[in-house]
């Protein structure tokens, strides 16, 4: 957890000294507020990173600087500590836009855990205005990430965009392979001419041909007048196709000729015309098995594979969930002129887990659906479609064969809880009952251990479960 700058505000001073000197030996820069009022005075001129206030206080209590917070600061998460009488209060706060409440005496472990998530929160909102800004120009303002994948895929879209070369985007059903065919189009120097984009497999087989290459008057029973194709459309331009191994094999030659000779004939037509379109393809298919079946030409691969980029599932890139959730937030704000702020740390944590099978698409819609049912300002576990809570036995379980040391079963246990909590560290260490500092060690002792493998190239196992899985996350602690 990093340093912060932290409002501690109640109206007990011995409690309130208390807290501000706790706060202060982990690192950070603390102000105190004996009362509401005062404690927004001096958010005012302090401008914390988070607000630590008691619920009960006389006059002006917690939950009116709460809402006087949300009008001034409503960026700065607020955590309220409560008393036997004053949870009630507190829950209907965290409905209204509280981050989280702490009953007391103050649990010491969760409030760290909850400091740390909080400032998480907030540093994912720095960081969505940051990647709006920088891949505005990339044409989708959903097209959002800071995994090193993801980053990976950002610098492959800047190398390529300019060239002439064809383009593979392969990935799973709902991974925004379009939005990365509309990233190429608009950095590269076609970005002022159309950009076409059609789905193969949503055109039934009788119609494809016509779709792609036009026809001519009176070309087949109900062709009534001349229709140009996407070619013709996208001329100087791009054209996008998806689903490209859904292309019957009989017109494959055809389109390999279009792509080679720049020029196409319209079905019924005698003239040949000229196109210049760069072509773009995505296919979440093995076209390499297609191949060896006799379902895919060769030589239409090897013209369209000329770059390829891959995009990772969902749930491969978790660190970017938080990201794209408050970005989907604020879009469905705007649509249904509702003030969700954000989620709550349990349902962020449900979030975080889930495995995406439907990727960004299946997100989009649990957050939109999220936002129609939240009332207040935070979404809730009850706000996510229920399927979500079910966890697979892999989440559920730790499973390991017979025959290992106690030191490699530990160290897999380890990993696994890491990798279960998304890469937090402070709650992964809360859940295993252990200090930081404690899991910190441990996994310094597994990383040096991990590149000694590595430079030797030894290790028999160490290619296996989450331990290979934290090595490939490029394991390097603070």
């Amino acid at each position: 957890m990093g340093s912060a700058r932290i409002l501690a505000v109640d109206d007990e001073r011995a409690s309130c000294e208390a807290l501000s000197e706790m706060l202060a030996s982990w690192g950070h820069k603390v102000v105190v507020a004996f009362d509401g009022t005062d404690a927004l005075k001096k958010a005012a001129e302090f401008h914390p990173d988070i607000v630590v206030s008691d619920v009960a206080m006389p006059e002006t209590d917690g939950l009116w600087l709460l809402h006087a917070l949300k009008e001034e600061q409503p960026d700065c998460p607020v955590i309220l500590l409560t008393g036997q009488g004053t949870v009630e209060a507190a829950v209907t706060a965290v409905r209204q836009g509280a981050y989280d409440y702490i009953e007391k005496p103050v649990d010491v472990a969760k409030l760290k855990v909850c400091l740390t998530n909080a400032l998480e929160r907030k540093e994912t909102l720095r960081e969505v205005q940051t990647l709006r800004r920088r891949l505005k120009q990339l044409g989708s303002s959903d097209f959002l990430g800071q995994s090193g994948v993801m980053r990976r895929v950002f610098d492959l879209i800047e190398k390529v965009a300019p060239a002439r070369a064809s383009v593979a985007i392969t990935g799973e059903s709902g991974t925004g392979k379009e939005m990365v065919a509309r990233a190429i189009h608009n950095l590269s120097p076609r970005r002022d001419k159309p950009f076409i984009a059609i789905n193969c497999a949503s055109i039934p087989a009788t119609l494809i041909e016509s779709e792609i290459f036009g026809h001519e008057r009176g070309a087949f029973t109900g062709a009534d007048q001349r229709r140009p194709g996407v070619f013709e459309l996208a001329h100087c331009g791009t054209l996008f196709l998806d689903e490209l191994g859904e292309i019957p094999i009989e017109l494959q030659a055809k389109l390999l000729r279009v792509l080679e000779e720049g020029r196409l004939r319209r079905l019924g037509g005698k003239v040949e015309l000229e196109v210049d379109v760069r072509v773009l393809c995505a296919t979440n298919r093995d076209l390499k098995a297609e191949i060896k079946a006799g379902g895919f030409r060769e030589d239409l691969f090897f013209r369209l594979n000329v770059f390829q980029i891959a995009l990772p599932p969902l749930r491969d890139r978790r660190d970017d969930v938080p990201i794209l959730v408050q970005h989907f937030l604020e879009k469905f704000n705007g649509e249904s002129a509702k003030r969700v702020s954000g989620v709550h740390p349990e349902a962020m944590e449900l979030l975080r887990n889930y495995d995406w099978p439907g990727n960004i698409r299946e997100l989009r819609n649990a957050v939109e659906r999220a936002v129609i049912l939240c009332d207040g300002e935070l979404i809730l576990r009850d706000h996510l479609p229920p399927d979500m809570a079910v966890r697979g036995p892999d989440r559920q379980t730790f499973r390991v064969p017979f025959g290992l040391t106690l030191d490699v079963v530990e160290r897999e246990y380890i990993l696994g809880s890491l990798q279960r909590q998304g890469g937090n560290k402070a709650r992964t260490a809360e859940s295993l009952g252990v200090s930081e500092k404690t899991l910190y060690n441990k996994l310094n002792r597994y990383a040096a251990e991990a590149r000694a493998q590595a430079a030797s190239g030894a290790g028999e196992g160490a290619g296996t479960g989450p331990f290979a899985e934290a090595l490939g996350r490029n394991l390097t602690l603070r």
